[in-house]
């Protein structure tokens, strides 16, 4: 049986480093770790060329993902924001196959023929994801969302992002019950509440790992996974394979179907 994709979304390294080094830098260091797939930060560009890193990542047979903070929708507009279509663009140009983007103001008037023209026009996928924000991080929404998505025939899938809901929150058990079968990424995120009260991403622990394992049973077997925690210490290719092989393992000892 083959092991589900395992991505490192860059941010997880840090953004002063990622920023100091270029996002390049990591191409090496995911593939002697053994992830599959590289998530690009848009926030976190520096000077770097979008061909080059797509070069790179083929020659180390590495996929691409590519993170935007656009939203999808804006408040009181039923267009989809103009700026997914540059997002789309910088998403190709970076040789991704998904584009990642926050869902933002969804209402139901939204014009999804507007979207879906958008959509066709370029050859990578959208994955929308629950952010940490009261529009677009609550499961209402998401589920208004898919059930639009599902009647106008769209290929847009979600990234769940584990830890988010918490900013809301929000029950991930809940919400992968209900948004499961749409989910085509997971973000994997620990979370924990400083003494300043802030709730911030940590790496998991034995319990964060026998959770996500719950949740995944609710999505397809071997969805794409990524780590989006904190990844920092000294030996940055051995930090990674470890968690990337912790996250390959989670949903692979029970292969039951879902009892939702």
């Amino acid at each position: 049986m083959n092991e589900p994709a395992v991505s490192i979304s860059l941010s997880s390294y840090g953004a002063d480093l990622v920023r100091q080094r270029g996002q390049g830098f990591f191409v090496d260091v995911l593939a002697a770790a053994g992830a599959s797939r590289i998530e690009w930060r848009e926030e976190l560009l520096t000077g770097e060329v979008p061909a080059q890193l797509a070069q790179a990542t083929a020659a180390a047979r590495l996929q691409s993902l590519y993170s935007s903070p656009t939203e999808l929708w804006l408040a009181g507009q039923a267009l989809p924001n103009p700026q997914l279509e540059t997002a789309l663009q910088n998403a190709e140009a970076f040789g991704a196959r998904w584009l990642k983007v926050s869902l933002g103001h969804f209402a139901d008037r939204h014009d999804f023929s507007a979207l879906a023209h958008r959509l066709s026009q370029s050859p990578v996928r959208l994955l929308v994801e629950n952010d940490q924000t009261p529009h677009g991080g609550r499961i209402e929404p998401f589920q208004r969302f898919f059930s639009a998505v599902e009647q106008h025939g769209l290929p847009i899938r979600m990234t769940f992002d584990i830890g988010n809901w918490q900013w809301q929150g929000e029950s991930a058990a809940q919400a992968a019950r209900l948004l499961g079968r749409h989910v085509g990424y997971v973000h994997c995120k620990a979370v924990a509440r400083r003494a300043d009260g802030k709730l911030v991403a940590v790496p998991p622990v034995a319990n964060d790992l026998h959770h996500w394992e719950q949740l995944l049973r609710h999505m397809d077997q071997g969805v794409m996974r990524a780590a989006e925690y904190p990844l920092q210490g000294d030996d940055l290719v051995q930090l990674t394979r470890d968690h990337v092989a912790a996250l390959a393992r989670l949903g692979q000892s029970c292969l039951e179907p879902a009892h939702v």
